[in-house]
């Protein structure tokens, strides 16, 4: 098994499944042929998130290759390839933008995003991802940022060509990355000349006026806010959405006011996470985790879904039950803890609420079995989710 098999983007439940009986630790290889170690067990993978001697930085590889590095340098000085301090340094920066009150203000703009979204709709059927899970994501971190309204369409295509790539589209990639940065380049322009109230502005400010952040570390961290702000986000949205739809009787419970939205937005991040695996990490030195060992320089997964789903961890875990104990890593543990986390719960938090109150009668269009995952491992996300109004 690979992390690029068919088999297990068709199937990671099952096949994750044996993996965690086997071992907790798997070696395997990139397309390119290079090794690396996929942890599976839930104990292993949180002590691995945390774990110091496991490096961010890619300049700690063994081997570089095709598979190495896919953002160009101009884009890749970001939080999520960087270890302490500059990675304290930055974080620090970027936190006062995602502090729990800050993200609190935008609730209200995301209640009316909703609502003007889904009183739009006439029925008698929709795409729950395309009406309602995609454009809630791209406006509101659009917003927070500064971002025109003119411009968010592109960037969203842009997203889509990097995050879902067809076989044999490289071009097509490095074309939308080069878009990507001449358009970021001439945001953080317009905002250098004309400063406003929104965290580009902040950022744009504190690299020119107390020299925190370098002209590379400033475009990497916008395209870093952007690029896993939106698409994270879309994925919970739309897994939450259908952890639902899948259990009525739950459903109804949330509707009522019975079952607290939040309770289903856990449990959809433990049984159904949108990103399935932890940032890539590289050995500082020979490692042993779970009686395997990783020589130093190896590339480490942590395959956040399946320690989500470990029988040693969670009882009965294939079953979506709101009411247990939160205790899943979908959004990280130690300093690389996700800091979009209260923004994207309470995206998904208001979505969901707002699309089960304007659709009282809401059910799936087609069969469960039916629907389409994107193809990829870096993700678990649906192409659509058709639903009856």
């Amino acid at each position: 098994m690979t992390l690029f098999d068919h088999t297990l983007m068709a199937a990671p439940t099952a096949t994750y499944a044996r993996l965690r009986e086997a071992a907790a630790v798997h070696r395997t290889s990139t397309p390119d042929g290079q090794p690396l170690w996929v942890i599976t067990r839930y104990s292993e993978a949180r002590a691995a998130l945390a774990d110091a001697r496991l490096s961010l930085n890619k300049a700690n590889a063994r081997i570089s290759g095709a598979y190495q590095s896919s953002m160009p340098p101009e884009l890749d000085a970001h939080l999520l390839n960087m270890d302490p301090p500059d990675h304290t340094r930055l974080r620090r920066l970027v936190g006062t933008g995602f502090t729990p009150r800050r993200i609190a203000t935008l609730r209200d703009r995301i209640q009316v995003m909703a609502n003007d979204l889904l009183a739009a709709e006439a029925g008698p059927y929709m795409d729950v991802m395309q009406v309602l899970a995609t454009p809630i994501p791209m406006g509101v971190i659009c917003e927070l940022l500064g971002i025109p309204e003119s411009d968010r369409q592109d960037f969203s295509a842009w997203t889509d060509t990097l995050l879902s790539p067809s076989p044999h589209s490289a071009g097509d990639s490095r074309t939308a990355m080069r878009q990507m940065h001449e358009f970021l380049s001439e945001v953080i322009e317009v905002k250098r000349a004309h400063p406003a109230d929104d965290l580009l502005s902040a950022l744009t400010q504190a690299r020119d006026e107390r020299e925190r952040l370098n002209e590379q570390e400033l475009l990497s961290l916008t395209f870093l806010i952007l690029f896993a702000g939106y698409d994270n986000a879309v994925h919970l949205i739309g897994n939450a959405a259908l952890g639902l739809l899948l259990h009525p009787h739950l459903m109804g419970q949330v509707r009522q006011r019975a079952l607290p939205i939040r309770a289903v937005i856990e449990e959809t991040l433990r049984w159904n996470p949108p990103f399935p695996l932890g940032v890539r990490r590289f050995a500082l030195e020979d490692i042993t985790i779970g009686g395997t060992v990783i020589p130093a320089g190896g590339r480490v997964w942590i395959s956040i879904a399946s320690a989500n789903r470990d029988e040693r961890q969670f009882s009965s875990p294939g079953i979506f039950a709101p009411d247990r104990p939160t205790a899943h890593l979908a959004f990280g543990h130690g300093i690389h803890y996700c800091l979009g986390a209260p923004l994207a719960r309470l995206e998904a938090e208001i979505a969901i609420h707002s699309l089960l109150d304007h659709f009282p009668a809401l059910q799936l269009a087609v069969p469960a079995d039916d629907l389409l995952w994107l193809p990829t491992f870096h993700k678990r996300g649906l192409r659509n989710l058709p639903v009856c109004m």
